[in-house]
């Protein structure tokens, strides 16, 4: 085994953890075994009980003809047709955009990137996972590769047995038992993808920003000891820890050493002279599959209670989940839940030229909540309010 770098194998691409995308999103069902018109119906019935904790989407292939007229017009007479490669079109209520180019498992992912939940045609289209409808006049025995992760069985009115070759296949392929349901249960098979989603929701890590240069402070941030003799950044280490299943200390490189000698976990960044930003992508480029609770070091007055209302009340269908700024109407990105959707809203935003992650929050899909200790988001950065901060600690 080569140790000298020079021997190591030549790697030609960065290694790096990729989102665990299906070919629509991170949460998707396909619906098959039946006609498109009987699971267009279901998924109509589906969404009402779905929307209110789920953005979902909808992902058919259009039966019209190609020459059919929608919003005045014609797909082969309209602004494609005369040598544009793209339309948009703002329709008031909703938007739609037509492309030359056809999606691919790229840009399908990208284009539903707000969705927490695709349901999909799956007569049309794969998904990674399947609701299957035990339709007599759609039988399914030349689509059983299509079954990769069964997570119920639909049984429309007047059948009342899984047929044999599905239920040989289940047998071989399936981990447990897959639910058999009645198609016309609304109430129940939505509880079941609100179940299952939910189990699914990516797990909470703990990030610390800490690696700022405090310039206004005159003195590093993390480094102050509000509580005791305790250094903050490891004071909201240890605030975050109940919470997370870890807690990372973004820094620069330099700092590296001096947390591993503090017993904290450093996270160095790997972007560079972002400000904050720094810290979140380079915690999503660590994990991209996480939601992070991301804390700044300079909130010494942030309590267990803050972090508990918050963390209660995460909406993972979100972006993020945070609090509205005690001085403005904006949403405080520096305590947020940033969910991994957000990732690639970040880089986006990035590359329009923004650094800011409140911007990002402004303009993204957000559950913003109102602080139940709205002093506890006071920002401590210059040794004027480090000192008012300290006397209200103590007293």
């Amino acid at each position: 085994m080569p140790t000298n770098p020079a021997e190591q194998p030549r790697r030609k691409h960065a290694h790096l953890a990729r989102p665990d995308l299906g070919e629509f999103g991170r949460h998707e069902l396909a619906i098959l075994g039946a006609p498109c018109g009987r699971i267009k119906e279901l998924a109509a019935r589906l969404l009402p009980l779905l929307a209110p904790a789920l953005r979902v989407a909808y992902v058919d292939a259009d039966h019209a003809a190609a020459d059919a007229v929608r919003n005045g017009t014609a797909p082969e007479t309209g602004m494609l047709a005369a040598g544009a490669s793209a339309e948009l079109t703002d329709n008031v209520s909703f938007a739609r955009l037509d492309v030359r180019r056809p999606l691919d498992k790229f840009s399908q992912p990208e284009l539903l990137a707000h969705q927490s939940l695709a349901l999909v045609n799956g007569n049309h289209f794969r998904a990674r996972q399947q609701l299957v409808i035990l339709d007599p006049a759609k039988p399914l025995e030349k689509k059983l590769d299509r079954l990769t992760d069964v997570r119920a069985l639909l049984l429309p009115e007047g059948v009342t047995e899984v047929p044999a070759y599905l239920r040989a296949y289940l047998a071989d392929t399936a981990g447990a038992a897959v639910p058999v349901l009645p198609l016309a249960d609304t109430a129940a098979i939505a509880e079941l993808v609100l179940r299952e989603w939910r189990a699914a929701a990516p797990p909470l890590r703990g990030l610390v920003l800490a690696g700022g240069r405090s310039q206004r402070m005159g003195q590093d941030k993390g480094q102050l000891a509000y509580h005791g003799q305790q250094a903050q950044r490891a004071y909201a280490a240890e605030l975050l820890a109940p919470f997370c299943h870890d807690v990372h200390v973004s820094c620069r490189p330099d700092q590296i050493t001096e947390l591993e000698y503090a017993g904290l976990r450093p996270l160095p960044d790997s972007f560079l002279d972002l400000g904050p930003l720094s810290g979140l992508l380079s915690a999503f480029r660590l994990d991209p599959n996480a939601a992070w609770l991301v804390v700044a070091c300079d909130l010494p007055l942030l309590s267990a209670a803050t972090l508990s209302h918050l963390v209660a009340h995460r909406q993972p269908g979100r972006l993020a989940t945070t609090f509205q700024s005690p001085e403005n109407d904006w949403p405080e990105p520096l305590i947020t839940i940033w969910e991994p959707a957000s990732y690639g809203q970040l880089l986006r935003f990035l590359a329009l030229g923004y650094s800011c992650p409140r911007k990002t929050l402004i303009n993204s899909d957000i559950e913003l909540l109102t602080p139940p200790a709205p002093q506890e988001l006071r920002n401590v950065n210059t040794p004027e309010e480090a000192a008012e901060v300290m006397g209200l600690i103590k007293n």
